[in-house]
């Protein structure tokens, strides 16, 4: 396999005590900037892609350009495909590859939830692909996945025997987080994460990182949670460095908007803009869930 074990690393984090992070990139320009910060804080990182970028570039395209962005680097490089609810997709990118998948299975009825998951988990590790799944939702819409309602609950030992049951590789359960910008302080459950830890060697997920602050994620880290995914931080770095490129390179004074209107003229510099916000980002993150020098 071109890139590295989900398993692996997140096992190694727990191990460490410290925490992966796994960053939804949008395109081949933020991909780069992840693999990019991670090489510099020598950390393992997991590139994350949602259905909705995997559909928009196409599933060869954006493949090739997380190969090539991860050739040559020294550090654990993982390919992890998010929110996933469609298992033929699921199957699609494992034969891409990519190291691993988030089978979302939280809409389905209770009766399909073991068959499709252990369907996926033989499907993923007969390719050397491993298997986060999501049981009970995390709330929030992402990438026009999820629901602001609760669809299902589920027990500590419920959620540990299902994915005991079906071969499941990671979990992603319910930690009081929600997807998106909170519009309120979120009522977080480290003490349930801690629960998980002490029950299984199953590397715990938190889902919804961004708007998190320093200590909260040390408190997770530390209650047994080894992989933590950031999803709206990086784009909300990736707009706002676009949009301090054209308050800083726009002359009001010209009259209306044209060519002259421009201080820098250079698409390469408003590329290069975001790749800086992007992988400064991704660096404050490495730092915060202690990974940086870990690999």
């Amino acid at each position: 396999m071109k890139f590295s074990s989900l398993l692996e690393v997140c096992n190694s984090a727990r191990e460490g005590g410290y925490a992966v992070p796994a960053i939804n990139v949008v395109d081949e320009n933020s991909l780069r900037a992840v693999v990019d910060a991670a090489q510099e804080c020598k950390s393992a990182v997991i590139l994350q892609l949602s259905v909705k970028t995997v559909r928009q570039w196409g599933l060869q395209q954006i493949t090739s350009a997380a190969e090539n962005a991860s050739a040559g680097v020294s550090v654990p490089v993982v390919l992890h495909l998010d929110h996933c609810p469609d298992i033929d997709l699921c199957k699609e990118v494992i034969d891409a590859g990519w190291s691993s998948v988030l089978m979302d299975v939280s809409a389905l009825p209770d009766e399909q939830v073991e068959p499709v998951l252990s369907e996926i988990c033989s499907y993923a590790h007969e390719r050397g692909a491993t298997v986060e799944i999501e049981v009970e939702n995390i709330l929030g819409v992402e990438d026009g996945v999820g629901t602001d309602e609760v669809l299902r609950s589920c027990t500590v030992d419920e959620l540990v025997d299902i994915a005991k049951r079906t071969g499941a590789d990671l979990l992603a359960p319910q930690l009081g987080t929600a997807h998106g910008l909170y519009k309120s302080d979120p009522v977080l459950q480290p003490e349930r994460a801690g629960e998980f830890a002490a029950r299984t060697d199953i590397p715990i997920v938190l889902h919804g990182g961004t708007g998190l602050s320093d200590a909260d994620f040390a408190t997770f880290i530390e209650a047994g949670v080894s992989k933590i995914n950031i999803s709206t931080d990086l784009k909300v770095a990736y707009i706002e460095a676009a949009q301090r490129f054209v308050t800083e390179n726009f002359d009001p004074s010209c009259g209306s908007i044209g060519i002259d209107s421009w201080k820098s003229k250079e698409p390469l510099a408003l590329i290069q803009a975001q790749h800086d916000a992007v992988r400064d980002m991704a660096k404050r993150y490495m730092r915060i869930f202690q990974s940086e020098g870990r690999a």
